[in-house]
């Protein structure tokens, strides 16, 4: 991708930009077009944006009343490589044939009904049609809700985007279910097939007709019926995954305050926004008594920030 900059002038790009009257598409088709090379549209965003004449639409985010909350969900082929044996295999970088790409995701804003899927059936091995989609998706998300997402799901769908030359995304907040689970509840497993199992209506679906690994193999050879398999089994991992979600996040203590996204001067409960908030007790921490809350809306508790110690109380404290 450098090479390819290095093509273009800072003054190609603002013409083909004034051209193309603030379209990326058309400014790619008329940076193309001066015969240097085949300039993606993708390119084109980027270069724009490093000259400070791009940038994203944010109109979706500052409209929302509150935090725009994306659940998403990918699966990925595998890496193909050359091996000896079965067990205890130490791959060396010499000896992968083919690196590991993006198939398919799935993704859904909380609470909203539409489910957003897409998948490369049509080129397995190419899952460039899915970056820019979801690139948009993160930039206009403000929290991104997955099942072993921060360890999985986002830094893979980041390290596709950065191999593929995409900047950043605007800046959101992950949160994991398996997370939660592990921090709050001592389930049998944190998987997602058992939690959907005994807490949501909602199931994870099991492979039918394409068991396990064979699923993924059938995929990338090209079958179509896989492929709509594929698509059962990654779309209900999304639906089943919010339902969970809405389940723990009463519980989790370190849930994103999403009462600031609302800039409202009315009190809003910091797990799911709602001002359905009643103050209930009082909460006592080392150095102070607070204001105890409880939501009825999601059943989540919070407490006040300042302290209602008087001066001379505070003043007798001592600390531990």
């Amino acid at each position: 991708m450098t090479n390819m900059r290095a093509r273009y002038t800072d003054e190609e790009i603002s013409q083909a930009w004034l051209l193309a009257d603030g379209s990326v598409a058309d400014t790619a088709k008329h940076l193309s077009a001066l015969g240097k090379g085949e300039v993606s549209r993708q390119l084109a965003r980027h270069w724009l944006m490093g000259l400070g004449l791009h940038r994203p639409k944010t109109e979706a985010v500052t409209q929302h009343d509150g935090p725009r909350v994306l659940l998403i969900d990918i699966e990925t082929s595998p890496i193909t490589g050359y091996v000896w044996g079965l067990f205890k295999q130490n791959v060396g970088l010499n000896q992968i044939k083919a690196e590991w790409s993006i198939l398919s995701f799935c993704a859904k804003w909380l609470g909203e009904p539409e489910i957003i899927y897409d998948d490369v059936r049509n080129h397995p091995a190419d899952d460039s049609t899915l970056l820019q989609q979801l690139w948009d998706l993160l930039n206009e998300a403000d929290l991104v809700i997955c099942q072993n997402g921060k360890r999985f799901d986002v830094p893979k769908i980041q390290a596709r985007l950065v191999m593929a030359g995409y900047l950043p995304p605007s800046p959101f907040k992950v949160v994991d279910t398996m997370l939660m689970a592990k921090q709050q509840f001592g389930f049998t497993s944190k998987k997602l097939e058992w939690m959907t199992t005994y807490l949501t209506e909602t199931k994870k679906d099991k492979h039918a007709k394409f068991p396990g690994f064979e699923l993924w193999a059938e995929c990338l050879k090209g079958n179509p019926e896989a492929w709509d398999e594929m698509r059962e089994y990654n779309i209900p991992d999304v639906t089943s995954m919010e339902e969970l979600y809405l389940k723990l996040r009463p519980w989790y203590v370190g849930h994103p305050n999403v009462a600031i996204y609302c800039n409202s001067e009315q009190a809003a409960c910091p797990k799911c926004g709602s001002h359905d908030v009643q103050q209930d007790g009082w909460t006592y921490t080392q150095s102070g008594k607070y204001e105890r809350y409880h939501c009825g809306n999601c059943g989540g508790w919070s407490r006040g920030r300042y302290t209602r110690n008087s001066v001379e109380v505070r003043r007798a404290q001592l600390s531990n």
